[in-house]
């Protein structure tokens, strides 16, 4: 009796204490007012990284490229955005490395001014982006390569910041055409523009939003990345199997409130697009090299694995963390 007594008060004497523990706090940036960073703001609003352990502070920089400028700068050092810019960051000489993956398709579309009735209307036009580097960027030099027009030569690319300010620009004239995402484009429509072209029909592996960190931060705080990263695979099961909560998540980070939109977006993003297990993809990265061979020989001699990290999903892989969850 007593040895059982004693056994219950260490055992809460040891909750207690872990109860006690103070979460780590961390900054994270997510890039996009769109389902496709929906892979951490459901599980962050459903406190699964406080299990374990960590506090995030998420934070908004509009374009892939701004992104890892962010991370690097050490502001904060995990974020989620296109792996496109971590191939372009590593050439000029950054440590960034993918460590999962959140959309491999590319989910844009290319809108236009009613006047601009296709695509070789562009000629003598702008074409807005949110930033160079971005998932708009390189979806939209991917697709030149299907098109009769191509920038510099036809049209010119602008630098817009954001999503939200891609559209505006478009219904105020300040650019004639740009690359915006599944939901603005439902949004688009209803202002009046014009589709142009459907990007995600081309069925393209493609890293528009990635899990991202540096290397000298894995090797200063592996064990807040592996905690991040458990998190986050946690999520994607939660996301997939809790619509309800998923959708008001939705609601929340893109300002809309209307059910019948946000749950279309959740059937596109959460279903169909973000990977039930979300491990690091080479298959994306190389669409980026290759993309990337014809302009910088150090593309076409490179391999996706120098910007992808995958240990910590071999580990959960040893531990049957994964096959676990989905049991």
């Amino acid at each position: 009796m007593r040895s059982l007594i004693l056994s219950l008060l260490l055992l809460a004497c040891f909750v207690n204490a872990a109860r006690a523990q103070p979460m780590e706090k961390m900054r994270f940036i997510y890039s996009a007012i769109g389902g496709s960073q929906s892979s951490v703001w459901i599980p962050h609003e459903a406190g699964i990284f406080r299990k374990y352990g960590l506090d995030l502070e998420l934070l908004y920089v509009g374009g892939g490229g701004r992104a890892a400028q962010v991370v690097l700068s050490g502001e904060a050092p995990m974020g989620i955005f296109t792996g496109a810019a971590v191939v372009t960051a590593n050439f000029a000489g950054a440590d960034l490395a993918v460590v999962a993956s959140s959309l491999n398709a590319i989910t844009f579309f290319l809108m236009a001014r009613p006047e601009v009735r296709s695509l070789e209307g562009l000629k003598g036009k702008k074409v807005g982006i949110t930033r160079f580097g971005s998932a708009t960027d390189f979806a939209l030099g991917y697709s030149e390569t299907r098109w009769p027009v191509k920038r510099g030569r036809d049209f010119t690319v602008i630098q817009m910041g954001g999503m939200p300010e891609i559209v505006q620009a478009l219904k105020s004239g300040a650019i004639d055409a740009g690359t915006v995402n599944a939901e603005f484009t439902i949004l688009a429509r209803k202002d009046g523009l014009k589709e142009l072209a459907d990007m995600s029909t081309m069925g393209l592996s493609f890293p528009t939003s990635a899990i991202v960190t540096s290397r000298s931060y894995i090797k200063r705080s592996e064990n807040t990345v592996r905690k991040f990263i458990r998190g986050f695979v946690e999520g994607s099961r939660f996301a997939k199997t809790n619509r309800a909560a998923s959708v008001e998540t939705l609601k929340k980070y893109i300002h809309n409130n209307d059910t019948e939109y946000v749950n279309a977006l959740y059937d596109l993003y959460v279903l169909r697009y973000v990977p039930k297990v979300p491990y690091p993809s080479p298959e994306s990265i190389q669409t980026v090299l290759d993309q990337m061979a014809d302009k910088d020989p150090r593309a076409a001699a490179a391999r996706p694995e120098q910007f992808i990290d995958a240990h910590f999903f071999q580990e959960l892989d040893r531990e049957g963390f994964i096959q676990k969850l989905w049991q």
